[in-house]
């Protein structure tokens, strides 16, 4: 059984969850960008670098179990907030772009997160059964 988390160790993964709202309505929002008639979706890098990042910090700031946090944020606000968006807009837009911020977000998050859960469960002793 893990020990209860720290203050401070909660103020981090409130502020890490906070981080991660923030950063996918960002993302969304500048989803669109275009230079004249070519589409700039730089926003995809963003999600690219910092989801993964989130992942990861909070493996390491607070404790490898709670790594799945930021990603499920991140999920729940690009979904939520993309198809149920402000006065009932959809923010997520339906082409490419959404693909592959949703590819090159959520995969590297998943990809860090099943790091984050390998290491945690290699410190367990082995179960019955």
């Amino acid at each position: 059984m893990p020990e209860p988390l720290t203050w401070e160790q909660r103020l981090i993964l409130a502020l890490l969850a906070v981080d991660t709202v923030l950063l996918a309505v960002l993302e969304l929002f500048f989803l669109p960008l275009r230079i004249g008639v070519v589409p700039l979706p730089v926003t995809v890098v963003v999600g690219a670098v910092t989801t993964p990042w989130l992942v990861s910090t909070t493996a390491k700031l607070v404790r490898p179990g709670l790594s799945w946090v930021p990603l499920a944020v991140w999920v729940v606000v690009v979904f939520g907030f993309g198809l149920l968006g402000p006065g009932g807009d959809l923010v997520l837009i339906q082409d490419w772009r959404a693909l592959v911020l949703l590819g090159a977000s959520a995969l590297p998050g998943a990809l860090v997160l099943g790091g984050g859960l390998g290491r945690a469960a290699v410190g367990r002793s082995p179960g019955r059964g």
